[in-house]
């Protein structure tokens, strides 16, 4: 008898650890204590499958940047172990090849068990997805919920219906469908954002159903106009909105007695408010407080901006009636080495790594993003184009968007834009990138209904869209019969399209013009027309960080003199195996400055001098870069092993003229050419130190100098922050580096495995380099070094305390640091 007693103690025991109570409350964590299981030919949605031997895992997750192994027996989807990468997560023959990194996708299932705790009852249950890629199915206890073809936009469920008595155990099921040749760059797979679950009263505040728009706005007053949708609504119901400043100040309220209907429209008139901008991003709270009879029966709290933007072709774009040109970028959403997972550091840290090296917005390519990375660009100060689609009515690949299109673009739209209205990041609403039939009737019809109906949602914001040079060549039409494309624009976005500015500018002055995309290698030709022409507001390159996909697009190739060249699309987009990065990225995959970097930093006058050493060729071979990509160089002048070679030293200055100094001796000047920010020099190596001097007439204004590095003692390791939260939502970035005895990276090193150990309260989730062609393990504890460098990303386990890191390699001196967890 007492052995039955002990034995049912730990099993409530158990059944309480594995499913604690959830208690009412909006935007509740979901995320913990799933179960996953990979593969075709499982039917999971019933309430008594039995998942107990599945992976118990959290989400954020995306199989896709997971390992694979030689056990890959997934034949529904012609998958063999033959074509498999060092472990590594990549395949030969996955279906969409390089342009998703030669990454695999398929059909996977999640499953969570979870009870309501008795504060529960008579109150609406409701689940949002912020992100799952895609196609998912989701069921409730064996109910079928609904289905969800979109892998980028948010959606959510009213369980409330389905659910068992508050007590009893729940099953929420999940089937997520990565099938076919969908995407053009990787998307990942999985439930790759945050879930949450919202347990609330009948009555209350509509879910996203808030939206704040501020007008007349000056330093010394601003109109703050509320809209806030009530659900359910009964009688003696009353709406209070509170205001808090920056400081959390409660610095306004309105209170609004309801009656019949259902949408409630306040007025705040606020003295001195704090504008929001990208130098100071001030952000507000405004508290929502419904009452039935006085009793609190919601509350709803939005975080939001202050602040007025202008577009015209005479003025550009203006904020806060203060000019801004745009020096902005292109990102993707993946996070490198974490492959899609949106946890909160790690976009947070995207955007820093942004704003850091001089950029003040950024185009979101081309599907709508996290919560979490526009929170960040609040925080921070960046301006964004918000962007729906890649695709309207035709596809770009065989089992793409486009077969949704018609039935799911009204759906998608009011999601991205009803979830992210109140961010003040967000300048511009695109509702499409280089859409195929952009310049047929069929294109020209569906860009006025999307951009009518953006305007519907939102009258705040232009609209615009990506419009490319190339889509008119391939259906040999001319640049002009674009003009119906762009007439229902509020600004023009073109890509690569620059040459058409001011031939388009006679013909339509008052068209706002922007480059939405260019090549990097053509910063200085674009930004000059930014500061020449008031029409043309901005530039955002193509793209700011190497992501996973369109495998090499930006990789500088070298063949033999006696090879041919065969173009770019045979030559640098073709699969080649093995490449799973772009290498377009100004900022490499682990976030470092790439030569592109540099070069930007002189385009935007945020440098005088940057000094670049080719990385030497193979005799008998030569280099051939594409349309995105720079030489094969760096700031490196180590290179053991060709002392007296001839190697090319390129600067970039707006300077007249460059010395070169090497060991105490200048050995060549030359003038730049008008209108020319580069010099190319022949320099033989010769180890020591490389000075380049730029002059305006007689008078040195800058230099920079790089010094020989010595033999590679060491490795150290050098975190992003020292201290971190616990929660599982905050990442700590851990510098890898190669040093000699004086402590200089020591960039000829590519070669070296560094070794991972990890104790206390982190795991390693995370391990990289920026090399495009290492397809090995991003999450053995172990990575290669590539120029010197590494990075390792410790996730904590949820508790306060240190998390201790070693990093070794065979030869060199460990390195060893201390995290500490809040």
């Amino acid at each position: 008898m007492k052995i039955c007693v002990v034995l049912s103690i730990i099993i409530l025991c158990s059944f309480q650890a594995a499913f604690s109570q959830i208690k009412t409350g909006r935007n509740q964590p979901f995320d913990a204590n799933w179960k996953f299981k990979k593969g075709k030919g499982i039917d999971a949605k019933a309430t008594n499958f039995n998942d107990s031997n599945w992976r118990k895992l959290d989400v954020p997750h995306d199989w896709s940047i997971e390992d694979l192994t030689e056990s890959l027996t997934d034949t529904s989807r012609g998958l063999s172990s033959r074509g498999l990468s060092s472990r590594g997560p990549f395949y030969k023959n996955a279906i969409g090849k390089n342009a998703t990194a030669f990454t695999v996708g398929g059909t996977a299932w999640y499953r969570k068990h979870f009870v309501l705790d008795k504060s529960a009852k008579d109150k609406k249950v409701y689940v949002q997805f912020d992100g799952v890629y895609m196609n998912s199915d989701v069921w409730i206890n064996g109910h079928h919920l609904g289905n969800h073809p979109n892998g980028y936009t948010a959606f959510g469920y009213d369980l409330t219906a389905f659910l068992n008595p508050v007590g009893k155990e729940n099953v929420i099921a999940v089937e997520v469908k990565n099938e076919g040749d969908n995407s053009r760059w990787y998307s990942g797979s999985g439930i790759y954002r945050h879930v949450w679950l919202n347990i609330v009263n009948p009555t209350q505040i509509e879910n996203w159903g808030v939206q704040i728009v501020s007008s007349k706005v000056s330093e010394q007053s601003a109109e703050i106009s509320i809209s806030t949708k009530i659900k359910n609504l009964i009688a003696d119901i009353s709406l209070t909105t509170e205001l808090y400043s920056t400081d959390n100040k409660l610095v306004a309220t309105n209170t609004t007695q309801l009656s019949k209907e259902n949408k409630v429209e306040q007025t705040i008139i606020l003295k001195n408010p704090k504008l929001w901008d990208i130098g100071n991003p001030n952000l507000y709270k405004a508290n929502m407080i419904l009452k039935q009879n006085g009793k609190i029966i919601d509350e709803y709290t939005q975080k939001f901006g202050i602040r007025s933007i202008h577009f015209d072709a005479e003025t550009g774009f203006t904020l806060n009636g203060k000019s801004i040109k745009l020096k902005g970028t292109c990102i993707h959403h993946d996070n490198g080495v974490l492959g899609a997972m949106a946890i909160d550091r790690a976009e947070e840290r995207k955007i820093e790594l942004l704003k850091n090296n001089g950029y003040n917005a950024v185009r979101f390519a081309h599907n709508p993003y996290s919560a979490e990375i526009l929170d960040a660009c609040d925080r921070l100060g960046i301006l964004v184009i918000n962007e729906a689609f890649d695709m309207w009515n035709i596809n770009k690949t065989p089992d793409d968007y486009a077969d949704y299109f018609k039935d799911w673009w009204q759906k998608d739209l009011t999601s991205m834009i009803q979830k992210d209205v109140n961010h003040p990041s967000i300048i511009m609403w695109s509702i499409g990138n280089e859409i195929p039939e952009v310049v047929d009737s069929l294109g020209y019809e569906t860009s006025k209904k999307l951009a009518d109906f953006v305007r519907n949602l939102d009258a705040s914001r232009p609209v615009t869209a990506a419009i490319p040079f190339h889509i008119p060549l391939m259906k040999r039409k001319k640049w002009d019969e674009t003009a119906p494309s762009f007439a229902p624009l509020d600004v023009g976005g073109y890509n690569y399209a620059m040459q058409y500015y001011e031939k388009d500018h006679q013909k339509f002055p008052k068209r706002v013009m922007m480059a939405t995309e260019y090549f990097p290698p053509k910063a200085l030709e674009n930004w000059n027309a930014v500061e020449k022409n008031p029409y043309v507001i901005g530039v955002f390159s193509w793209a700011g960080i190497d992501y996973l996909g369109e495998a090499g697009i930006g990789l500088a190739r070298t063949k033999g003199t006696n090879q041919k060249w065969n173009g770019f699309v045979e030559d640098f987009m073709s699969p080649q195996w093995p490449i799973f990065n772009s290498y377009t990225g100004e900022l490499d995959l682990i976030g470092n400055k790439k030569s592109a970097s540099y070069y930007l930093d002189v385009v935007w006058r945020r440098s005088k001098i940057e000094m670049m050493v080719h990385r030497p060729l193979p005799k008998g071979y030569k280099e051939q870069t594409g349309f995105y990509g720079f030489p094969d160089e760096l700031k490196s002048w180590t290179w053991t092993g060709h002392e007296n070679d001839s190697l090319q030293v390129r600067v970039f200055t707006r300077s007249s003229s460059v010395k070169l100094e090497l060991n105490g001796k200048i050995i060549a000047e030359k003038t730049l050419e008008k209108g020319s920010i580069t010099t190319t020099f022949k320099v033989p190596y010769i180890a020591g130190k490389l000075i380049a001097h730029c002059y305006e007439g007689d008078k040195e204004v800058a230099s920079e100098t790089i010094t020989t590095a010595g033999k590679p003692v060491a490795v150290r390791l050098k975190p992003d922050r020292a201290t971190i939260n616990a929660s599982k939502n905050d990442l700590a970035y851990i510098n890898v580096e190669i040093v000699d005895e004086f402590g200089n990276v020591v960039p000829s090193v590519d070669n070296v495995l560094v070794k991972f150990n990890i104790e206390g309260n982190g795991k390693i989730i995370g391990v990289g380099n920026a090399n495009p062609r290492d397809m090995s393990s991003f999450q053995k504890p172990e990575k290669k070094v590539f120029q010197g460098r590494g990075l390792a990303i410790v996730q904590p386990t949820g508790k306060s305390g240190e998390t201790i890191i070693k990093a070794e390699a065979q030869g060199l001196k460990s390195g060893v640091i201390k995290i500490k967890t809040y």
